[in-house]
């Protein structure tokens, strides 16, 4: 899909630099970055990373930051 838009000349040239830089396409470079921009903005997929990551690291409990957050939670109001 071609599009048309229009960008600060600031972020267009510091685009311009990372695309050299990284060998990419300007095309792959704001795919890219919109791709990122839309997950990073859409609350399903925000809560859907999280859940990964969470598998991931499993479910230990750290006595320290357990504590900690409970601390942090009793001075806050509700």
């Amino acid at each position: 899909m071609k599009i048309s838009v229009s960008i600060p000349d600031k972020v267009f040239e510091a685009a311009e630099r990372l695309a050299r830089s990284s060998k990419k396409s300007r095309s792959r470079l704001y795919g890219a970055a919109l791709r990122e921009y839309l997950v990073r903005h859409s609350p399903d997929k925000i809560t859907e990373t999280m859940n990964r990551a969470l598998a991931e690291i499993g479910d230990t409990e750290d006595a320290f930051v357990s504590a900690a957050a409970r601390r942090i939670l009793e001075k806050s109001e509700w």
